[in-house]
């Protein structure tokens, strides 16, 4: 495992350090967190890296015992409960959930462009997919709500337009695909490297390059409500370390991607190294988060699978005062 040292001493692309904002002192000038423990959300997509890479940048904003807790398969559910405080996650359930009443607060954007539709001759577009089957490994899940914006985006009704096939588990949903049992399949990393490494099916959108999906972002850093109200410090602190490794993921893909296979969470580091090169990570510097509220949930509300307004969500579940007071202090 790469450790803390070899991690910091190692950030010398470009004097990394300079391009990711820090500065001697700054962590230790400002007052310290107002807990030392800081409980993290499992999850299964290489693509929240920065939550699992920020572990030696936690331990110098003050946090002297980290974890990660969950199964992984939905880390939203970690958060809500109290068992954990932070995590980087799509966003689309964070919306479904917020709408239900969950204790959950968006702090950042965290990166740009984890899923891709790939689909099987003859479909070339979205709306092709009409009348196709399409697999998904949950209702409500990530995959099945970011199918259900772009079928909304493009005027088809998901409940009505295509069949959805649930399947038990992603490798199940990658297995139906590749031997055809379903016309269409939205996959992340590493299943989407790996699809396209194969030549099996063709990408249809990939959300990293195409608009209008490319504009928004797809993960984001969410805490749970008490926490942040009760540690603003600890918050802060905690957000700064994921940024900072986001960036790392940009500037050292190589570093990054190594740090994934030796901490176990994937064991193919080409396929990590080219997720790591292909998403745009630097993106929460640039983009609004709230746009992207805004955005998903004007999708989830056509399909019917929210109630509430985007202002009421953005009102009551976003807090952007931590990430506008780090930009100006991470201007690289």
């Amino acid at each position: 495992m790469i450790g803390r040292r070899e991690l910091l001493q190692g950030m010398t692309l470009a004097g990394a350090a300079g391009l990711l904002g820090v500065r001697p002192g700054r962590a230790a000038a400002s007052p310290p967190p107002e807990t030392t423990k800081l409980r993290l959300a499992r999850t299964t997509s290489i693509c929240q890296a920065p939550q699992y890479i920020a572990e030696a940048l936690f331990e110098a904003e003050g946090f002297t015992d980290v974890q990660y807790v969950g199964e992984g398969a939905h880390p939203e559910q970690t958060l809500i409960s109290g068992d954990a405080q932070m995590v980087m996650v799509f966003a689309g359930p964070l919306l479904l959930r917020l709408d239900e009443g969950a204790p959950l607060v968006i702090l950042s954007g965290g990166h740009v462009g984890c899923l891709e539709l790939f689909a099987h001759d003859p479909i070339r577009s979205v709306r092709d997919l009409k009348g196709r089957r399409v697999a998904v490994t949950a209702l409500g899940g990530p995959v099945h709500i970011f199918l259900s914006m772009m079928l909304a985006h493009v005027g088809l009704d998901p409940r009505k337009d295509v069949t959805t096939i649930v399947t038990p588990s992603l490798p199940d949903a990658v297995r139906s695909f590749e031997a055809k049992r379903v016309d269409a399949f939205v996959a992340s990393p590493p299943a989407g490297q790996e699809l396209r490494a194969k030549k099996i099916g063709h990408v249809v959108v990939n959300s990293a390059v195409d608009r209008p999906w490319s504009q928004y972002f797809c993960c984001v850093v969410v805490g749970h409500r008490e926490f942040v109200q009760k540690n603003p410090v600890a918050t802060k602190r905690a957000l700064r370390a994921i940024l900072k490794a986001a960036d790392i993921c940009g500037l050292e893909p190589e570093r990054a991607a190594r740090l994934l296979v030796n901490k176990g969470l994937t064991q193919r580091h080409d396929y990590a190294l080219q997720t790591m090169k292909e998403l745009p990570y630097g993106k929460w510097r640039e983009f609004d988060p709230e746009d992207t509220v805004r955005f998903y949930a004007l999708r989830l509300h056509e399909v019917g699978m929210i109630k509430s307004t985007p202002q009421k969500l953005i009102a009551q579940g976003t807090d952007w005062r931590f990430l506008n007071e780090l930009r100006r202090e991470l201007k690289g």
